[in-house]
């Protein structure tokens, strides 16, 4: 089956494991191609029986709630991207010799022999970002493309659909990239590297390692982050194709072969003539918006990809100029009384809010939620001289009050007893207290926000619904 084309699924028996996403579009996809589906899932909701009802009016075999058993007959199973590897369901199929692949592999098997290429990202935190800058520089370019994967648009959708594009640009996570074994991209990024989802890869070497896996078969470029080692080495560790390059990008002034910044000036060095003398510039610092460091790298990280792709300086500069980020991306909501308040809700992990408390010289920070095994120690040792104060909220605030004590003493803390959807107004009524001008107030939970916000754009929201009564 490792080979399978387009036209050999007629009367295979594929189980798809789980409904969602992706794999209602999975199943809905073998079954129109001869196909023999059958789903499994954990789940037995309202949604899922909803889901369950429409694939089952197409005659497509559904089992709710067993998702551990293997049906029998499969030859292939497809997975929904969250399904952790040692599921029993997976055990038996590799004790079976039966191939899983993901949502993202069985799109790449389905591209028709003149599909676009894929510029792939991945990474820690970014993706979202660098893959809508790439996208933005790509069609400055006159290029037809679009910001799919991991963004929340399918890839099945998108590779099987009429419109016709000339390359995409894929975020990918790290659980697609488990799933995807034959994944060849054009060029690719590993953006950063920290701890995340260990619960799921097992260890912080597992997770490296299918991060790394973005970079297999790579044609032209494979880019890496020269301020984290662990991006180089998975380039290195890599089996590329003949003539693929590795093109670091930095904060700092480029190298040979390396995008980086020269007195607020993105250039590269890299896809130039005679990169040992000369240099290309691409945009300047202020042509990024936030220009907070992380948000240059993630711009330096779009460029490089477009660059392996042929698309000249001025389409950088006109993209970068014409993106705009997502909500809850380092917002700037407001001004009251001299203090910036600024929403970067979505910085739901340590490593995130660490790149956000870098941005700012004088912080109130609103921090706290579901810490999902996360230790603050380092965080906070890393940022207690940019803090004028914190507000703590969430179910696991205590680990960081305990990392504060520990790290910045002298720092003073308000710890909100209280997980009620009002605490966020409370919050910003505190932050403001310990404010002076000057000052930023800047939500970073560093954690999960389901504890008490339905997702971080909730919680994103009803910190601007907060600021904007202080305004008031």
């Amino acid at each position: 089956m490792g080979s399978a084309k387009v036209t050999d699924w007629q009367g295979r028996h594929v189980t798809v494991a789980g409904l969602g996403v992706s794999g209602v579009p999975a199943a809905k996809v073998l079954h129109a191609r001869g196909a023999i589906v059958t789903v499994v899932n954990d789940g037995d909701d309202e949604r899922a029986r909803a889901q369950a009802a429409e694939l089952e009016a197409l005659g497509i075999t559904v089992r709710l709630g067993d998702g551990a058993t293997l049906p029998e007959g499969t030859e292939l199973i497809v997975t929904a991207p969250g399904w952790k590897p040692d599921k029993p369901l997976f055990t038996a199929a590799r004790a079976a010799g039966i191939e899983i692949w993901g949502d993202v592999e069985l799109a790449w098997r389905l591209r028709g022999p003149d599909a676009a290429p894929w510029l792939a990202v991945t990474g820690t935190n970014g993706k979202t970002t660098t893959v809508q800058m790439l996208a933005s520089i790509l069609k400055a370019a006159g290029l037809r493309t679009a910001a799919v994967g991991n963004i929340g648009v399918s890839l099945l959708d998108t590779v099987l659909g009429d419109e016709e594009y000339d390359v995409l640009a894929v975020e990918l996570s790290s659980y697609q990239l488990h799933w995807a074994p034959s994944l060849r991209a054009h060029s690719a990024v590993v953006l950063n590297l920290a701890p995340d989802h260990l619960d799921w890869h097992g260890s912080m070497e597992a997770y490296a390692a299918d991060k790394g896996r973005i970079y297999e078969g790579n044609r032209v470029a494979c880019v890496y982050n020269v301020a984290d080692k662990l991006t180089e080495e998975l380039v290195r560790q890599a089996d590329v194709e003949e003539g693929c390059r590795a093109i670091g990008f930095t904060l700092g002034t480029p190298g040979p072969s390396q995008l980086g910044v020269v007195d607020g000036i993105l250039v590269d060095r890299a896809f130039v003539e005679n990169r040992r003398q000369n240099a290309q510039e691409l945009a300047e610092v202020s042509d990024v918006n936030p220009p907070a460091p992380h948000n240059i790298a993630n711009a330096l990280a779009a460029a490089a990809l477009a660059r392996a792709f042929g698309v000249p300086a001025t389409a950088v500069r006109d993209g970068l100029r014409n993106f705009t980020p997502d909500a809850h991306r380092i917002a700037h909501v407001a001004d009251v009384g001299g203090v910036a308040y600024i929403d970067d809700s979505k910085a739901t992990n340590t490593h995130a809010a660490e790149a956000s408390l870098a941005s700012y010289e004088s912080i109130v920070w609103i921090a706290g939620g579901l810490a999902k095994g996360a230790a603050f120690d380092e965080l906070v040792a890393k940022s207690a001289k940019r803090l004028r104060g914190v507000v703590l909220i969430g179910a696991d605030r205590a680990l960081i009050r305990d990392a504060l004590a520990r790290h910045a003493p002298e720092v003073p803390v308000v710890d909100l007893d209280r997980t009620d959807t009002g605490a966020m107004l409370a919050a910003v009524q505190e932050a403001r207290r310990l404010a002076v001008e000057g000052d930023t107030v800047l939500l970073a939970p560093a954690c999960a926000s389901m504890d008490m916000f339905a997702n971080y754009n909730k919680r994103g929201d009803a910190f601007a619904q907060a600021v904007r009564e202080l305004g008031a």
